[in-house]
């Protein structure tokens, strides 16, 4: 009998023939070496089947969690599969940080770096910008370490949907911990947001806006305080005090009490709002740690698209609110710098992120969401290679002009497909035809 395994939102079961969880990396090493397909599971926040498989299934959690830190070089090495919330405790102890979070801290830094996952700000790139160094046991056991210096496939073998093998450990960019105060402002009318987009995501370190797209907005702003000012916040102390928010912006108004992303949801499991200062980890993402952020029934679609395609994305989006409202739960609206990794959803472009929470229900949703990729895949966009997306491998491919270079890179590195579930080999065939 063959071990079932739910992803967090109960939408998908696996049903791989044997799952593992090596203690060691010699008894990993021995698991790939002798399987004939593998993938690799991470926290299970991906809301489709790119980590399913009928075959072998590794899971991390029981490796090793050493996390080394370089304070000179200012890198960290860790293991692929500790989650960030516990990554950023450990660094912030140290005096450093991640430069940006996404809204969950519950998932691993590997998974959400093999699927292109990312965070907001229009200075910060997704998570997977950061890394420096990859150690990844390949499909004869054996470890194959990879570097940004020196690796000249380094850019196509860090968003990798996990199809070069199994990521040990990664050594990422870190830097010196900072501090983050969030406001929150409701009412924000949707044509003021679409005709003042720049202004109002220039206007923090991190911003997200949250919508139905039949009403108005929510724009949660999150301002870096400059080191040493944290204790002039309110006015006290003997410099002038960081500047106050305004009271009304956008047409919004500043929400003087706590704010959950879905309006009327309980906000106990939210981080800290109202300008109350505090670490980098604990107000980047939108939920804290030591709470699950929802009940896990939900589905996710997410898609990419330049940014100068903003107002036209938003536009089209918003003409569609009636048809998407009645199996939404909420949409979030964030902006992501350029990359060059070969499949990161931002590569070689500053994007505008569309992301749909939507109720449970596939058959109900489908509607809606073939309604918006008919209209925005005209528009560049991207789907995120871990949510629901209806349009296939070969229109997701095809939004990718790295996409024939990392099948070769493939090809070279694992001819047999070991690595390549039905979900990648749509996508990247073995042998490279379509």
């Amino acid at each position: 009998m063959t071990e079932q395994i739910r992803n967090w939102a109960g939408n998908i079961d696996l049903r791989p023939a044997r799952a593992h969880r090596p203690a060691t990396l010699s008894e990993l090493q021995r698991i790939v070496a002798e399987a004939n397909r593998v993938r690799v599971l991470g926290s299970g926040h991906s809301f489709n089947r790119i980590a399913d498989t009928r075959d072998d299934l590794v899971l991390l959690d029981a490796l090793p969690g050493d996390v080394e830190i370089d304070a000179e070089a200012r890198t960290a090495t860790v293991p692929a599969g500790i989650r960030l919330a516990e990554l950023a405790s450990r660094l912030h102890a140290a005096g450093f940080a991640l430069a940006n979070l996404p809204s969950l801290p519950h998932i691993s830094l590997a998974g959400a770096c093999a699927t292109g996952t990312h965070g907001s700000g229009d200075a910060n790139p997704g998570l997977a910008a950061p890394v420096r160094a990859l150690r990844i046991v390949g499909p004869a056991g054996d470890v194959v370490e990879l570097s940004r210096d020196s690796s000249p496939d380094f850019p196509g073998s860090v968003v990798a949907l996990g199809a070069l093998g199994v990521v040990t450990h990664l050594t990422v960019d870190i830097v010196p911990t900072f501090t983050i105060a969030q406001h929150v402002y409701e009412g924000v009318p949707l044509p003021e947001l679409m005709a003042d987009f720049d202004t109002a995501f220039s206007a923090g370190y991190s911003v997200s806006a949250f919508t139905d797209w039949v009403g108005t907005a929510s724009l949660w702003v999150k301002r870096q305080i400059p080191a040493g000012a944290q204790h002039l916040v309110g006015g006290q102390g003997g410099q002038h005090p960081p500047a106050a928010p305004e009271p009304d912006w956008l047409g919004g108004r500043l929400m003087d009490r706590p704010a959950h992303p879905i309006p009327g949801m309980p906000t106990e499991n939210c981080t800290e709002q109202l300008g109350v200062p505090g670490p980098w980890h604990e107000r980047l993402p939108h939920f804290r740690p030591e709470f699950t952020p929802s009940s896990g029934a939900e589905l996710q679609s997410e898609f990419f698209l330049p940014r100068t395609r903003a107002a036209e994305a938003l536009a089209v989006v918003h003409k569609l609110g009636p048809v998407i409202a009645p199996v939404l739960q909420i949409s979030e609206v964030r902006t992501v710098a350029a990359d060059d990794l070969w499949l990161s959803p931002s590569s070689g472009r500053a994007t505008v992120t569309l992301h749909f929470t939507w109720s449970p229900d596939l058959t109900a949703v489908t509607p809606a969401l073939s309604a918006l990729e008919q209209e925005l895949l005209p528009l560049g966009a991207r789907p995120h290679w871990g949510k629901v997306f209806l349009s296939g491998p070969a229109a997701a491919r095809a939004a990718y002009e790295k996409a024939d270079d990392f099948q070769q890179l493939l090809d070279r590195q694992d001819p047999e497909g070991k690595f390549r579930n039905d979900f990648v080999r749509d996508l990247f065939p073995v042998g490279g035809a379509l």
